[in-house]
């Protein structure tokens, strides 16, 4: 399949992509006990809610000679370490008290409703819920975590947005589970896409490219250079190489934060109601985790959002 997007002239420089977007901005951060929590004044605003997205430090486990915050049970860290750390988050987001809800994420677009809390972690890689009181958690070191929030029905979503996951639009499917299981209107919701390596740093192969571009009319929007592999390659004869030997075909950069806004907006989420984080955790290691560049020693952060508990009004004496 001939990529007729994206191309560019023979010998023209590709022009290099900033790692940080427009709209860091509207973002602010909380800070306790040396822990930072990066916040949507959107979703701050919201009394009734809780929310935020986890960065590197203000833990206790240790990883190259520095304390972190590493919020996965990974084999390098102990998982009492791990307890501790996500206490620590709760407290960072005023959510001691709520009962976190994590997953056993697979690179799927499996989503769960959830009542109540699990006795045992669920396979899914998105959580849905209205039920007070429930911390809906994502974790990623490099995909995409994004929180939905309805307003008007005070419902909560949290996704985790591989390319795979993208590719089977996860978001897309959390927000008719939302309009299924509450009546969620895509016009009224609010949505947080967080830090995520980005379309500086995110080298795919081709092979994605290609199955992006069978999915997506606009996945040339997605790469720095939409090439699916197949095209031909007019100067082969002067590698004197046999066929069947020629080299594998150059891979692309991916912006998974740009096909992620692309699919809330065709679900009809308005466009002033998704804030994106500009931070690409490739390129910002000291702030964030990327397993892209640190590999089986990299921690995991999290994604949370919750509902508060309304209080009782008192009785009328």
């Amino acid at each position: 399949m001939a990529a007729t997007t994206g191309s560019r002239a023979k010998g023209k420089k590709r022009k290099k992509r900033s790692p940080r977007r427009a709209g860091a901005s509207r973002w602010t951060q909380r800070t306790q006990r040396g822990l930072r929590v990066l916040q949507v004044p959107a979703l701050a605003k919201l009394p009734w809610l809780v929310h935020g997205f986890s960065t590197r430090g203000g833990g206790v486990s240790k990883l190259d000679g520095k304390r972190v915050l590493n919020l996965g049970f990974t084999e390098w860290d102990a998982r009492e370490n791990v307890k501790e750390n996500r206490r620590r988050l709760q407290a960072a987001v005023g959510a001691q008290d709520f009962k976190l809800v994590s997953l056993l994420q697979f690179h799927s677009d499996a989503i769960l409703h959830f009542e109540a809390a699990p006795t045992e972690p669920s396979r899914g890689d998105a959580a849905v819920t209205k039920k007070a009181g429930l911390l809906l958690a994502v974790q990623t070191a490099d995909c995409v975590p994004i929180l939905l929030v309805d307003p008007k029905n005070r419902a909560v979503a949290a996704v985790h947005a591989g390319w795979r996951g993208t590719l089977a639009r996860i978001v897309e499917k959390a927000i008719g589970r939302m309009q299924m299981q509450f009546g969620s209107q895509a016009g009224d919701l609010l949505a947080a896409i967080g830090p995520a390596i980005g379309g500086c740093c995110y080298e795919v192969g081709t092979e994605v490219a290609a199955a992006f571009s069978a999915q997506f009319a606009n996945a040339a929007e997605f790469f720095d250079e939409l090439r699916t592999g197949d095209e031909p390659n007019p100067l082969q004869w002067m590698n004197m190489m046999p066929p069947g030997h020629q080299p594998p075909p150059k891979k692309v950069l991916l912006d998974l934060r740009k096909a992620n806004r692309s699919q809330l907006e065709a679900a009809g989420v308005p466009a002033a109601n998704i804030s994106v984080s500009d931070l690409c955790t490739g390129c910002g290691r000291a702030l964030l985790f990327s397993y892209r560049k640190e590999g089986a020693k990299s921690g995991r952060m999290m994604a949370v959002v919750g509902i508060r508990a309304q209080k009782k009004k008192a009785a009328g004496r």
